[in-house]
């Protein structure tokens, strides 16, 4: 079937793209792209396997971590198959009833890590706020209620996007502007009424803004206490617990904005920059996570170099 297809039979397969004008290149840009997954996934399980292990890592703290970790790598399972058929094999269909069913996983993931990242805010703000009191407000199982919650709701919040796509018919376009499958990319080919679709992925996207919003009343409040500490040294050292948290909400939702700002306000952008920041989106978080915590927390740091200096000897 021809990608152009402008026939009246109702498609069945749908083409993804890789980065417009470098086709000849993929080979080549699918070294990085296949590290990038590598690193992000050993990353991720290194991260719960510690977690896991580690009895000193059993706190609310690192509890929230490992369902960070999840949901990476859940993002990042979920794009690596089109991704990497694309770049190493140059092989863009896909059939409608696949690009549905990884459109679920991405939109639901990607769901799950922003619910994530606010309840880690809510963390932060009772650890620094009534510290004495922390582990009896989160205590085990109160932080596995709150996971299941919010693994919960961010199942069913998707769970109709499937649904809603098959209902559609689509005709004549069938090239998606991407690398993986994304609602609002695939509604947009149909040629029969959307407005179900483009009111429910409207919901959707404002329960992610939402998220945003709470964690930064969050960090007004977190500021706030923090702003009431009397010595600098002491100032530093709260802030100092709220920095990979803050590295993790950037990296996460700084590409998603950038996005949903250049498809509604540069619709003359180039498309090559729209696949970057939407392959960043992807990319990036499940493989800066890691990194960031193992860096910023130093008993995981202790941890992996213990593990690393054991086996040396």
């Amino acid at each position: 079937m021809s990608i152009s297809n402008t026939s009246e039979v109702e498609i069945s397969t749908f083409f993804l793209i890789g980065i417009p004008g470098m086709e000849h290149a993929h080979v080549w840009i699918s070294i990085p792209i296949c590290l990038i997954y590598l690193f992000a996934i050993l990353g991720n399980c290194t991260i719960l396997f510690f977690i896991k292990t580690e009895a000193s890592l059993h706190e609310p703290m690192y509890y929230f971590l490992s369902m960070l970790a999840l949901s990476d790598l859940g993002l990042s399972i979920s794009s690596l198959p089109t991704m990497l058929r694309i770049f190493l094999f140059n092989a863009t269909g896909i059939s409608s009833y696949a690009c549905f069913a990884q459109e679920f996983f991405i939109h639901g993931f990607s769901a799950m890590e922003s619910s994530v990242l606010f309840v880690m805010s809510v963390d932060r703000f009772i650890a620094i706020n009534n510290p004495l009191r922390y582990a009896s407000i989160l205590t085990g199982t109160r932080v596995i209620t709150i996971g299941l919650v919010f693994a919960g709701k961010s199942i069913l919040l998707v769970l109709p996007f499937p649904f809603i796509l098959k209902r559609l018919k689509y005709c004549y376009k069938s090239l998606l502007s991407h690398s993986y499958c994304l609602h609002q990319d695939v509604m947009k080919l149909a040629c029969s009424d959307n407005k179900v679709n483009i009111i429910y992925g409207f919901f959707v996207a404002l329960t992610a803004m939402l998220d945003l919003a709470c964690i930064s009343v969050s960090y007004m409040l977190i500021l706030k206490i923090v702003l009431g500490i009397s010595s600098q040294k002491g100032r530093l050292k709260v802030l100092n617990t709220c920095l990979s948290h803050v590295c993790a909400v950037l990296v996460f939702y700084v590409p998603i904005i950038t996005l949903a700002v250049v498809h509604r306000f540069a619709s003359n952008a180039s498309p090559v920059l729209r696949v970057i920041i939407a392959d960043t989106f992807l990319l990036i978080p499940p493989l800066m996570n890691p990194i960031v915590y193992s860096v910023k927390s130093q008993h995981i740091r202790n941890r992996i170099l213990g593990k690393l200096c054991e086996k040396q000897s």
